[in-house]
């Protein structure tokens, strides 16, 4: 008698229209975590979604996140999906590059983001944060996160540019504008160089970006200073690979929208966690006082408590709710068949709030990051804000270090609350951001 090995069928995805040309897109931007939740309730870890672009997938729980961002079988890749929602305004920065062109410039990039070079900039961080929170002053209103986007974006001109001395106010807060403009593009119906629409904006101000570095270009070629502009004309690997003028402006580009646009959503978070439950803000703030005015990058990392506040404020607002990926050749996840040319929505937002691996998931806890508990250990992939595989976030490293940085001050100079049935009301359509600048009672205890 011969035993036969009895394959599984891959299964088939139910159909979902949704709403003429929109879709679902609405429910998502409505409310996310809903949106998921009923996905999940109703198709499980692979459900259909129809959007403004064309039919998709979602993928929700740990092992099929996991599964596309660990793309063992080289079925996903990121280009096409992202391309058709900002690529025009990222062209070619490193999160629309794939496969042995990603490995190449992501092998180049590395060298930006060593341990010695995250060491001297976090030594150049400190002046920067006081100088962009010296006019914070007592403000029962405060709008944090326009304050901070501000500051990030002026950390960013700083660790990235050199400081970028003969620019002014004005010209800074132009190139944040145009910064916003191109993240908003993601939401745009019409997907063309068109005036008055999301796109259009968007293709102007990538012009104004792409100006902005190029007036700085030749100096920093010519120059070898310890910022990641001057960093990235210069660095080379062993065998001489080096980045052209036009890698290094798309790789600043998308660089320094990620490195301040994501941190700034996450430290607003921060600020209003911290806000509403005082005892943490106060343990934090030991932590802070315990420390000089200028912490180096160990000392930072060792502000313990302020890191789980840091990861649990990550887990309960990715600020990358979701990634989008599209296959390129027929694939299976968690037993369902993903055909080619499907557009791919990684819900790892979702994975952050399951009840199957995190204890009452919706409660603010920074202790289940604590040694003794370790819950984001229940799933390699319960804890995802910055992405897995290949295309893991390269500066997580310094994200964790300016946000840190920025709290520390702020704990040392400042107290704060927040009323404790506040929620933000966030824009979807993008990137996540408080509508209403997430205010926060301010109250300055010293200069």
């Amino acid at each position: 008698m011969t035993n036969q090995t009895v394959l599984e069928v891959p299964r088939q995805l139910r159909s979902d229209r949704g709403l003429p040309v929109v879709g679902r897109f609405f429910d998502y931007t409505r409310d996310p975590l809903g949106f998921f939740r009923h996905q999940w309730e109703t198709y499980g870890p692979v459900s259909p979604f129809a959007s403004p672009l064309d039919k998709a997938v979602v993928l929700l729980g740990p092992d099929a996140c996991e599964q596309a961002l660990r793309n063992k079988d080289k079925a996903f890749v990121n280009e096409p999906a992202w391309g058709r929602i900002v690529g025009p305004f990222f062209h070619r920065g490193l999160m629309l590059l794939d496969l042995d062109e990603h490995h190449a410039h992501r092998r180049i990039m590395q060298e930006a983001f060593t341990r010695d070079r995250l060491t001297a900039y976090a030594a150049r961080m400190h002046p920067a944060i006081a100088a962009g929170t010296a006019d914070w002053d007592t403000d029962p209103r405060f709008r944090s996160y326009p304050a901070l986007k501000q500051l990030t974006l002026d950390i960013a001109a700083d660790i990235f540019m050199g400081g970028a001395a003969d620019t002014s106010r004005a010209e800074m807060d132009r190139v944040n504008r145009a910064f916003i403009t191109c993240v908003q593009a993601a939401a745009g119906i019409v997907r063309a160089d068109v005036p008055f629409t999301r796109w259009g904006r968007a293709f102007r101000a990538r012009r104004v970006l792409e100006e902005f570095l190029r007036h700085y270009l030749p100096a920093k070629r010519a120059t070898r200073t310890d910022d990641i502009f001057s960093v990235l004309c210069h660095i080379e690997t062993e065998d001489g690979a080096r980045f052209s003028d036009d890698d290094v402006v798309n790789h600043m580009i998308f660089l320094m929208m990620a490195a301040h646009d994501t941190s700034t959503i996450t430290t607003s978070t921060i600020l209003q966690l911290l806000g509403q439950h005082p005892q943490w803000q106060e343990r934090c703030r030991a932590e802070a006082l315990a420390l000089g005015p200028e912490p180096t990058l160990a000392e930072l990392e060792g502000l313990e408590a302020l890191d789980w506040v840091m990861r649990e404020a990550l887990r309960l607002h990715a600020p990358v709710p979701v990634l989008v990926r599209r296959t390129v050749k027929d694939t299976v996840v968690e037993g369902y068949r993903i055909p080619a040319g499907t557009d791919v929505v990684v819900g790892v937002q979702f994975s952050h709030v399951m009840e199957d691996y995190w204890t009452d998931p919706l409660t603010f806890d920074p202790e289940r990051f604590s040694p003794a508990r370790r819950e984001d250990r229940s799933h390699r992939y319960a804890w995802e804000p910055f992405g897995g595989g290949v295309h893991k976030c390269i500066g997580l490293y310094f994200a964790g270090m300016e946000v840190k940085a920025i709290v520390h001050r702020l704990l040392r100079h400042y107290r704060w609350s927040v009323d404790p049935a506040y929620v933000p009301p966030f824009d979807n359509h993008s990137l996540p951001f408080p509508k209403d600048g997430q205010p926060i009672d301010l109250v300055r205890t010293r200069k």
